[in-house]
């Protein structure tokens, strides 16, 4: 005798409920707005996620964001200083304390400027994507039958 498992097998098309683009909800949280509604702020201070939309309601407090908008900022930042510098030093060759003078500011600027709006589209990419507690029919909480 043959036994079937009736184990629901869950997938981003299984949940029932509203439709969540990703892009959108991640530009609306680079804009540091609500990423259901565009609306809401998403921060009540400078990388402090608010606990839930003015506009829409929505509850941010499920949202893991941790160190990866610090390491996604590096690695932008490392992306423009960097060959920006290398092509400096190859035709200009200015002082080494010339370039300090430019590089680290200009480096510690575009850091604080990105750190907010890249958290926001973490924020934004995490609730698109039903992950962590942004999702209300999580698969712990799907029945069998």
């Amino acid at each position: 005798m043959e036994t079937v498992s009736t184990a629901t097998t869950w997938s981003r098309d299984t949940v029932q409920g509203e439709k969540r683009n990703l892009w959108t909800a991640m530009k609306r949280g680079f804009r540091c707005r609500c990423p259901r509604c565009g609306e809401g702020k998403l921060f009540r201070a400078f990388l402090k996620v608010d606990d839930h939309c003015s506009a829409c309601g929505l509850d941010f407090t499920p949202h893991r964001a941790d160190d990866l908008p610090a390491y996604l900022v590096i690695v932008i930042v490392g992306h423009i200083v960097v060959p920006l510098a290398l092509s400096i030093e190859t035709n200009f060759s200015p002082p080494v304390w010339l370039q300090l003078a430019i590089y680290l500011p200009l480096t510690l600027i575009l850091s604080l400027a990105l750190l907010q709006p890249v958290k926001g589209a973490v924020v934004g990419f995490q609730w698109a994507l039903r992950m962590h507690g942004f999702d209300d029919n999580s698969p712990g909480e799907i029945s069998p039958g």
